[in-house]
């Protein structure tokens, strides 16, 4: 989870509150900018989704990865020794 996925869940749940408290109380000011908190919310919390998956794509990609797997490493000293 990354900072934008956490705030943006903090403002969709003070949103949430915000807008409860106007529907109790009758003020429509308090829905109106809860509601639009809400909103501000979730969309923050979505940019934090793409984010992270593009994160997650980028760390998949065969260049990006920082080990070799061991057949790779046992073909590529094979194709040293076969050389020489």
């Amino acid at each position: 989870m990354n900072k934008d996925q956490v705030k943006g869940k903090v403002k969709d749940v003070a949103g949430r509150v915000e807008r409860q408290v106007g529907e109790w109380t009758g003020d429509e000011g308090k829905q109106v900018h809860g509601a639009a908190k809400q909103v501000e919310g979730k969309v923050q919390n979505a940019w934090g989704d793409v984010k992270d998956a593009a994160k997650d794509a980028n760390d998949k990609r065969p260049e990006n990865r920082t080990s070799v797997p061991d057949s790779v490493e046992a073909e590529s000293e094979e194709s040293r020794r076969k050389a020489s």
